[in-house]
């Protein structure tokens, strides 16, 4: 890593030397890996190294961001004189500007991102790892007729960070995810489901004979599915579903969206938005989850944000610009890519409640158990939210059959204020998690 550090404080005088006030930069090695089977036969077999610099210069209140995977000398001076041009062109914007030297990083943590062991694994043993998810799947069920294919992808990253304010940092991710898709026949009638397992440390993936499994069973319960009528009813949105209804609030409570007015949630702070159970955090310091990182795309250390405390909103997701233009201060939460800067969660979860899944379901006499949601009909002005819906119907407290064809819609003030069970089953399966969770009521389109 070495290298990469003098490669930064090369790059940095490069565009002092032409003048440009302040400067950073982000440069990101990656090792990746893909394998698949498909029908117990190998499908493809990847492997991709690539380097990348993303660099952003300033001339007092004038901005330019580039990037390039590109690191010869001559590329990298004509980065510099090029990204400096784009920015002595920009319009000024009075909240432009790196993080003020005590805002950023002091140190760096360890917080157990890497797990560096993994690297060792041979292809042979990924495909084996591979081949056994499918074939579980395979093997569940005489009605498990085809397959879409298993996958495991690693992934490998270093991160160097570097500003003119004389902040260098380091630090090391990777990723592993295994996924399945069976496709259940019965008669005439298909249906496709999956599974999947990810995380940052190898040896604590789900079992491959877990995961293909798991993937059977959620297609084998779609077989038979029915429409419903049109109906007001509780909707139990499950684990993932509700990750996604989360993602969403995750993109309302943006400094971006709110500076520029697109969200439901304008001018709402310190105001009750959601039910009394509801209290979500966005926390980048969890060891050895898949959203933590020991700084953002700024160098600004990341830090646990409580959002909505018991319904109360009490925090947006900023970086630098976005606390400067709402008068706030950064939460750590920069992202970065080739445009640049731009505001996103880390660790986003609902905190679990007391309830079990069994008790959410059973307390529903009639309503829909979501399992999957289909297309993108939310409106982040309003806050209004239609989307295609797969689930189970509930009757009397009981998973009784599945369901399809049909489309879920309310608004997500209304939605969020009539969470009225919260479960007890969160698991970080990705950036963004949430337990089982509750709308008392929501319309259900059907036939």
């Amino acid at each position: 890593m070495g290298i990469e550090r003098e490669l930064a404080r090369d790059l940095l005088a490069k565009v002092h030397s032409r003048g440009a006030t302040e400067a950073d930069l982000l440069i990101i090695e990656t090792d990746s890996s893909t394998t698949q089977v498909r029908l117990r036969e190998i499908e493809s077999l990847k492997s991709a190294q690539e380097r990348r610099i993303h660099l952003r210069v300033l001339f007092g209140q004038r901005s330019a961001a580039t990037s390039t995977s590109d690191f010869s000398m001559h590329a990298l001076d004509h980065l510099a004189e090029e990204t400096c041009t784009l920015a002595r062109a920009t319009a000024p914007d009075e909240y432009l500007g790196l993080p003020d030297p005590e805002a950023v990083a002091a140190s760096v943590a360890d917080l157990g991102l890497c797990d560096e062991a993994a690297r060792e694994l041979s292809v042979a043993e990924k495909i084996a790892l591979v081949k056994q998810a499918e074939a579980s799947a395979l093997d569940c069920d005489p009605r498990i007729t085809n397959s879409e294919g298993s996958g495991l992808d690693t992934h490998f990253s270093q991160i160097v960070y570097a500003n003119t304010h004389g902040f260098v940092g380091e630090y090391r991710t990777s990723t592993f995810s295994l996924a399945v898709s069976p496709i259940a026949s019965e008669g005439d009638a298909m249906q496709r489901d999956s599974w999947y397992s990810v995380s940052r440390k190898f040896t604590q993936l789900e079992a491959p004979e877990v995961v293909g499994a798991t993937a059977a069973k959620r297609a084998l319960r779609r077989l038979g599915a029915r429409k419903v009528s049109t109906q007001e009813a509780p909707v139990v949105f499950d684990p993932d579903m509700a990750a996604s209804l989360l993602r969403t609030l995750a993109g309302a409570v943006s400094g971006t969206a709110i500076y520029r007015g697109a969200s439901f949630l304008l001018n709402r702070m310190g105001q009750q938005v959601a039910a009394d159970s509801v209290t979500v955090i966005d926390d980048g310091t969890i060891p050895g989850a898949l959203g933590s990182r020991p700084f953002d795309g700024e160098g600004v250390p990341t830090r646990r944000t409580v959002v909505v405390e018991h319904g109360v909103l009490q925090s947006y997701l900023l970086d630098t610009y976005c606390g400067r233009r709402l008068g706030l201060t950064s939460t750590g939460n920069a992202a970065r890519d080739a445009a640049g800067i731009s505001v996103g969660s880390s660790n986003f979860y609902l905190v679990p409640g007391t309830h079990t899944p069994q008790e959410i379901i059973g307390s529903v006499k009639s309503g829909l158990y979501l399992t999957e949601l289909i297309g993108f009909g939310v409106n982040m002005v309003t806050g209004d939210y239609s989307r295609g819906a797969v689930g189970l119907w509930i009757e009397n407290g009981e998973l009784a059959y599945p369901v399809e064809e049909i489309t879920i819609a309310g608004n997500l003030h209304e939605m969020l204020r009539n969470i009225d069970m919260v479960g007890n089953d969160l698991e970080f399966r990705g950036r963004t998690a949430a337990p089982t969770l509750k709308i008392g009521r929501m319309t259900i389109a059907g036939s």
